[in-house]
């Protein structure tokens, strides 16, 4: 195998904490790879599968980027932040009490479907050059617009309130906190993700990713696909 011109698709279990683009560029300093990428950034305090891309095949991302993509998310109930995870402290508390799961699974099947989804402000998405959580962080806003998105399916797993685990497979593009956030603004007590996971990107699938941290050039020839 040689290492110095690759042409392959890594499969990355990103950890919680890391950027994205933290894992592309140990993958490149480590192995010394010319030309790496991912195909769809993961937020810093989500976990899950990171698709990179090396030598030719970076010309793929574009194509793997299109792909849906499969999730499993905890939010909390009675809460809400400004960046609509735990990034940010709480804003607004309201009584979740009253939540019953035979109403978070009629509110779940309203949000199945193709819809509008404004980008949250905390997000990497460019504006004049700088990615909108820079201007987040100074307590600024920018017009958005809003993007269409499809959430194929969308099911409850577990609820023990004020926390509410289920899965989610969706289009490109859809921002997992901003569906909680919306979700929350509908049973009219708030929510935003304490936990998230994403576990599929089309073919890929989580249970063949290495681990970030355990990466080796024998597991990195081993993850090749």
């Amino acid at each position: 195998m040689n290492y110095t011109e690759p042409n392959n698709t890594i499969l990355v279990d990103k950890p919680i904490h890391v950027r994205s683009t933290k894992v592309v560029y140990e993958i490149k300093k480590k192995y010394n790879f010319k030309k790496v990428g991912h195909a769809g950034t993961l937020d810093p305090l989500a976990t899950g599968l990171l698709v990179i891309c090396t030598g030719d095949n970076t010309k793929l991302i574009s194509n793997f980027i299109d792909y849906d993509k499969e999730y499993i998310c905890t939010m909390k109930l009675g809460e809400t932040t400004l960046s609509f995870d735990a990034e940010t402290k709480i804003e607004t508390t309201n009584d979740y009490s009253s939540i019953t799961v035979k109403q978070l699974e009629e509110t779940f099947k309203t949000f199945e479907g193709n819809q509008l989804q404004t980008p949250p402000m905390y997000s990497a998405l460019k504006y004049a050059g700088k990615p909108l959580y820079e201007y987040a962080r100074k307590g600024k806003t920018v017009l958005r617009s809003k993007r269409d998105v499809t959430i194929h399916k969308l099911e409850l797993i577990k609820c023990k309130l004020p926390f509410v685990t289920f899965s989610l497979r969706c289009s490109k593009g859809t921002y997992v906190r901003t569906l909680v956030h919306d979700i929350g603004q509908i049973l009219n007590c708030g929510a935003y993700v304490v936990e998230l996971r994403r576990t599929k990107v089309g073919p890929f699938e989580i249970e063949n990713a290495l681990p970030f941290i355990n990466l080796s050039r024998t597991k990195v020839a081993e993850s090749i696909s």
